[in-house]
C-alpha cells in the first residue's frame, strides 16, 4: 500500500536492495563522470612514467631526519607512515603508496564537490591540478611528508563536509584529522582557526555553532597533545618540535631597514648588509653568510637565542608595514605565470625533476643515498634518462598549475566564501557558500602563514589540492545566485524564495 502511495508499483517496493543490485547502479552512473575518469587515467598514467624514471626515490635535504628520527623544525608525525611502510615493504614502497595518495585526494575531492552541488564537469576540472601538476608527482616520489600532509587537509575538509547537515560527529572526526596535520607540518596548527570559522558559518544557531566549535576545539587538540606526550617521554621536551628564534629571524632581517631601527649594541650586528639581506629569508636563516652564524658560534645558545628574539621582535613592532610587504610580495608570487627563482630564493630546481639521477650535496650524497637504501631497501639508486627528460620537458614547458589560473580560483573562492553572509539563501546555497568558506579560507591560512617565515615552491603546493576546489564552489555559489536572480525576474514580485538544498 505505501508503495502505491509513492506511485510506484507493489512488486519493485517488495524488491529487496542487494548489494549487487546497488554495484550495478553505481557502474551505470560512471559513464557520468567520464571528464574525471580520464584525467584520473591521465594521473596514473604520468605517476607510473615517475615511479619508472627514478628508482627507488627521491631523496631531499631533510629525508634522513624522517628516516632516522633525527630533529628539526618541524614534527616527527610523517615517520608513523614511514616506518609502518618500511616495515613491509622498501623505499619504492613509500613512495608508491604516495602516489596511491594523490589519486586518493583527487578522488576525495571530487566527491566532496559533487555532493556539495558542483557540475561534474567543474568539479573534474579542480582535481586536474593535484592529478597533473609535475611538482605535485615530484613531491609524491620523494621521502618527504608534504603529501601526508596534503592528504590529511583533504581527509579532514572531507569528514566536515561530507554529510549535508553538520553534525557533532563530523566535527570531532574533522578536528581529529586536521589537528593530526601539526604532527606533520607545524604550520598546521593553524588550521584549527578554518574549522571553526566554517562551523559557525555552518552549525545554523549560535547555540549549535559553540557547541560543536568546541567539539572541534577539543578535537583538534587530541592528537597534537597525544604528540607532545610522546615526545616529552622520548626527549623530556614537551613540544610539537624545536622550532627556534632563528625561524623567524630571515624574515625579519630580510625586510628590516636597519638604518631607521633602534636596536641595542648587542643586537646592531644582527642587522645585515646589503650583500647579506640578499640572501633572501632563506639564506639569512641558514647561510654560513648570515649574521646570524657568528652569534650562536661565539655566544652561549641561550643568550644568542635571547638576542636574536630582541631584534626580531624590534624589526617586528617599529616596522610592521615592512614585514607585512614582505610577506604579501611573496604570497603574491604564487600566481606567476611561470615559476621561477628570485635571487635569495630556495632554488625552485630542487622540485624539478632532472635529466639524471639527484643528489643535493653536501646534505645528501650519492654515498648517503647508497646507505638508506642498504638499510631500508629498493635497489641501487638509478634514472632511465629517456623518462626523466621526457618528465623534465613536461614540467618545464608547461605542465604545472598556472598562476593565473590560481588567482582565478582565488578570487571565485573569495567570492563564493561572502555569499555565506546574505541572509536571504537558501538553505542549499548557504551550507555551499559554507563549504566555499572552508576551503578558502584553508588555502589563505595554510600558505600565509609559510609564507611569512619564507618562500619556497615547496610550501605552495597545498594551493593544488585548495585553491581549485575553492574555486570550483565559488563558481557554484555564483551561478546558484545568477539563475535565482533570473528565476525572480521572470517569475515575477510574487516568486517564493528558493529554500532547496545541493
Amino acid at each position: 500500500m505505501t508503495a502505491l502511495l509513492r506511485g510506484g508499483p507493489p512488486e519493485r517496493a517488495a524488491r529487496p536492495r542487494t548489494a549487487g543490485s546497488q554495484v550495478t547502479r553505481q557502474l551505470r552512473r560512471l559513464p557520468r563522470h567520464w571528464l574525471a575518469a580520464m584525467l584520473l587515467t591521465a594521473g596514473l598514467v604520468l605517476r607510473i612514467l615517475v615511479l619508472l624514471a627514478y628508482r627507488p626515490a627521491l631523496f631531499f635535504i631533510d629525508s634522513a631526519r624522517y628516516l632516522y628520527s633525527a630533529q628539526g623544525n618541524d614534527p616527527a608525525g610523517y615517520r608513523v607512515p614511514l616506518r609502518g611502510i618500511l616495515l613491509v615493504g622498501n623505499l619504492q614502497a613509500v613512495v608508491a603508496v604516495q602516489h596511491l595518495l594523490g589519486l586518493a585526494m583527487a578522488v576525495a575531492l571530487y566527491a566532496v564537490l559533487v555532493r556539495r552541488g558542483t557540475a561534474r564537469w567543474l568539479a573534474a576540472i579542480a582535481i586536474a591540478p593535484v592529478l597533473l601538476d609535475a611538482y605535485q608527482l615530484q613531491m609524491e616520489q620523494t621521502i618527504m611528508p608534504d603529501v601526508w600532509f596534503e592528504a590529511l587537509i583533504v581527509a579532514g575538509l572531507a569528514a566536515l563536509l561530507w554529510k549535508p547537515v553538520l553534525s557533532t560527529g563530523s566535527c570531532v572526526a574533522g578536528g581529529i584529522i586536521l589537528g593530526s596535520c601539526a604532527t606533520v607540518r607545524q604550520v598546521g596548527e593553524i588550521l584549527v582557526v578554518p574549522a571553526v570559522i566554517f562551523v559557525i558559518a555552518a552549525a545554523g544557531g549560535w547555540r549549535q555553532a559553540i557547541r560543536k566549535s568546541i567539539a572541534v576545539c577539543i578535537a583538534f587538540a587530541v592528537p597534537i597533545l597525544a604528540y607532545c606526550t610522546v615526545s616529552y617521554a622520548v626527549t623530556g621536551h614537551f613540544w610539537l618540535a624545536h622550532a627556534g628564534v632563528t625561524t623567524t629571524y630571515g624574515r625579519m632581517a630580510a625586510a628590516a631597514d636597519c638604518a631607521a631601527l633602534r636596536l641595542t649594541q648587542q643586537e646592531q650586528p644582527l642587522c645585515p648588509t646589503p650583500s647579506q639581506r640578499a640572501l633572501g629569508p632563506d639564506g639569512l636563516e641558514h647561510s654560513p653568510q648570515s649574521p646570524l652564524r657568528p652569534y650562536y658560534a661565539s655566544l652561549q645558545h641561550a643568550n644568542a637565542s635571547r638576542l636574536v628574539s630582541g631584534f626580531d621582535t624590534a624589526v617586528l613592532t617599529q616596522q610592521p608595514l615592512r614585514v607585512l610587504a614582505g610577506i604579501a610580495g611573496d604570497a603574491a608570487r604564487l600566481f606567476a605565470v611561470t615559476r621561477s627563482t628570485s635571487p635569495g630564493d630556495t632554488p625552485v630546481s630542487r622540485w624539478q625533476f632532472q635529466a639524471y639521477y639527484p643528489a643535493f650535496a653536501p646534505h645528501a650524497t650519492r654515498a648517503e643515498i647508497r646507505g638508506f637504501i642498504a638499510q631500508f631497501g629498493g635497489g641501487q639508486p638509478a634514472v632511465s634518462r629517456p623518462l626523466a627528460t621526457v618528465l623534465r620537458s613536461y614540467q618545464l614547458d608547461g605542465g604545472y598549475t598556472p598562476g593565473p589560473l590560481l588567482l582565478l580560483a582565488t578570487v571565485a573562492g573569495m567570492t563564493g566564501s561572502a555569499a555565506v553572509l546574505r541572509r536571504d539563501d537558501g538553505a542549499g546555497r548557504r551550507q555551499l557558500a559554507a563549504a566555499c568558506l572552508l576551503f578558502t579560507a584553508t588555502a589563505a591560512a595554510v600558505l600565509l602563514v609559510s609564507d611569512a617565515f619564507e618562500f619556497s615552491w615547496r610550501y605552495q603546493l597545498p594551493a593544488l589540492v585548495l585553491l581549485p576546489a575553492a574555486g570550483a564552489l565559488g563558481l557554484s555559489v555564483l551561478g546558484r545566485l545568477a539563475r535565482r536572480r533570473i528565476g525572480g525576474s521572470a517569475a515575477g514580485p510574487a516568486a517564493a524564495p528558493d529554500s532547496a538544498g545541493p
